[in-house]
């Protein structure tokens, strides 16, 4: 090989290089395995997570992911017709959703607001129970387990606190709580 088609060769290369680096740092970025099915879009007020991966606002969130925010921080996954959950400061909880229904799998600890659309089934579940939306209207309520115990507070709908064999009647303007709060905690 002479002197000018070892040239035209390494320049060859180098170009193919140059081409194949942002592709390739595109689809890392991607993550090891590329998600179908329903997504939600998230918006970012300071440090928020999903995933254990720093998260930005327009990021596309997936069923199954866990949305954590800093102190200070929070953040909104809307999901489109279903509605949106809206993390609060100090929070972990892990999100599964599909078509037709918004499960907030398990509220680690801290604060989530849930607003569903009519139609919509809406559940969260802490170590104290579970919170079940009725469905047949439009819901927003607030899980608050930043106490030690589970805090339910409704300002739409009507959802049910399923604790052991309890289950109690939350309408719309009122809360109710299950398990044992940490002496002395204020919300």
């Amino acid at each position: 090989m002479n002197t000018k088609q070892f040239s035209q060769t390494l320049s060859l290369c180098v170009a193919a290089a140059i081409l194949t680096v942002p592709m390739t740092v595109a689809l890392m970025a991607m993550g090891p395995q590329r998600q179908t099915g329903p997504s939600g879009r998230l918006a970012v007020v300071g440090e928020v997570t999903v995933n254990g991966t720093n998260a930005i606002s327009g990021a596309t969130v997936f069923s199954d992911s866990t949305v954590t925010t800093a102190k200070g921080s929070s953040a909104v996954v809307s999901l489109g017709k279903l509605g949106r959950v809206e993390v609060l400061p100090e929070s972990s909880v892990k999100l599964t959703f599909d078509s037709a229904s918004i499960q907030t799998a398990m509220l680690d600890s801290g604060r989530v607001r849930v607003s569903s659309s009519s139609g919509v089934g809406a559940t969260a579940t802490t170590n104290d129970g579970s919170i079940v939306a009725d469905k047949s209207d439009k819901n927003e309520f607030t899980v608050d387990t930043t106490c030690g115990d589970t805090l339910v507070s409704v300002k739409k709908g009507r959802v049910e606190l399923r604790a052991g064999d309890s289950v109690k009647q939350i309408a719309a303007g009122n809360q109710d709580t299950a398990g044992t709060a940490t002496p002395g905690c204020r919300r």
